[in-house]
């Protein structure tokens, strides 16, 4: 068995002890993005799996999107990325 060389770790361990790793990561192609793909992206970023840069390359987000998804997951925690729960927890 082989293993793709690629930069950086190939798994993290979160702090509630759960192991995140590449192949957890929504695919590339990604088009409807719900709440727990959105989580998962940032929690990549966030504790270092993938850098930003590759994220926004590799799903085609802006940096301002994404910058607003970890805000909202930093402020008030993953149920603030669903569609439905946007207008509660906007900014006015």
């Amino acid at each position: 068995m082989y293993l793709k060389k690629v930069d950086g770790p190939r798994q993290v361990t979160l702090p509630d002890g759960t192991v995140l790793n590449r192949a957890d990561l929504p695919p590339a192609d990604t088009r409807r993005w719900v709440a727990s793909r959105k989580a998962i992206v940032v929690k990549a970023v966030v504790y270092g799996l993938i850098p930003e840069s590759e994220a926004l390359e590799r799903y085609a987000l802006s940096a301002e999107e994404f910058a607003l998804w970890r805000a909202a997951v930093e402020v008030h925690g993953e149920n603030a990325l669903k569609v439905t729960a946007i207008q509660k927890y906007r900014q006015l």
